[in-house]
C-alpha cells in the first residue's frame, strides 16, 4: 500500500478542555502524545482498504469518504491495521466495541485529541481565516471537495474545519443519548457557525450521511 496515502502527524502531548453548549458545562482531558492524518480518509483509500465505495458524492479518489457509519469506521481501522501488520486497536464483540489504547493500530481519535490537534496551540474559535481553511455552505457549492486543498493549521493539518463531518470515538452523553457518538468538525453543507473547534455533535453509530466521514489516529509508532 502506498504509504503516501496516509501521512501522519507526530501530535505533542498536552491538556485539551472540552466544552458542551447544551449542558454548559467543561472538562479537562490530559492527553499523551499521538499522531494524527494530515486529512480525513478518501475515497481512494477506503476503496483500497475495504473494495467498497459508499460515497453519496460522485467518485472521485481525492474526495474525502462519507456515508460511512461510525461502526464502518472502525472497521475500516482494523482492516488497514491488519493490511499493514499491526494489532487491530478494536475488538468487535456481542458487547459492543472495546478500544485497547495500548495497541498502535489505527483507531478514531478521541473528542478530546480531535479538538487539541484543530486547535493546534490556538485559543479562538478557529485556527484561521474561515474561507481560508474550510469548505462551509457559503463557499463549497454545496458538495464536498477533494482533501488538502485549504490552508492546514500549525500542526500541518488539513480539513480540520469544514468539508465533512468526522466521527470521534467517544459516547456523546450516554444517560441521554444511549450509544450515539460524537461528530466534530462542521461539514460543506453547514453554515459558519457550525465549523468551530468547540462544536458537538452526535448521532447513531450506524448512521451514514452525505457530509460524514472521518480521519485515523494511531496512540504511538513502533
Amino acid at each position: 500500500m502506498n504509504d503516501l496515502m496516509l501521512d501522519m502527524v507526530a501530535i505533542p502531548g498536552g491538556r485539551a478542555t472540552v466544552s458542551d453548549r447544551r449542558t454548559r458545562s467543561s472538562w479537562s482531558v490530559e492527553l499523551a502524545p499521538y499522531q494524527l492524518a494530515v486529512v480525513p480518509v478518501t475515497q481512494a483509500l477506503y476503496a483500497r482498504v475495504t473494495g467498497q465505495r459508499p460515497s453519496a458524492a460522485a467518485r472521485d479518489d481525492s474526495l474525502p469518504v462519507e456515508s460511512v457509519s461510525w461502526l464502518d469506521a472502525v472497521r475500516f481501522c482494523n482492516s488497514l491495521s491488519r493490511q499493514r501488520g499491526l494489532p487491530p486497536a478494536y475488538h468487535l464483540g456481542g458487547d459492543g466495541v472495546t478500544c485497547d489504547a495500548t495497541d498502535d493500530g489505527y483507531r478514531l481519535p478521541t473528542e478530546a485529541e480531535w479538538e487539541y490537534a484543530c486547535r493546534a496551540g490556538t485559543t479562538g474559535p478557529r485556527y484561521g481565516p474561515l474561507d481560508e481553511i474550510a469548505w462551509h455552505r457559503g463557499n463549497s457549492g454545496e458538495q464536498p471537495h477533494p482533501v488538502g486543498e485549504k490552508q492546514p493549521n500549525a500542526w500541518g493539518l488539513h480539513d480540520m474545519l469544514g468539508n465533512i463531518w468526522e466521527w470521534c470515538w467517544d459516547i456523546y452523553d450516554a444517560e441521554v443519548y444511549d450509544s450515539y457518538r460524537v461528530l466534530r468538525g462542521g461539514g460543506w453543507f453547514d453554515q459558519p457557525w457550525s465549523c468551530r473547534a468547540s462544536v458537538r455533535r452526535r448521532s447513531h453509530p450506524a448512521l451514514q450521511i452525505d457530509d460524514l466521514g472521518f480521519r485515523v489516529a494511531r496512540t504511538f509508532l513502533r
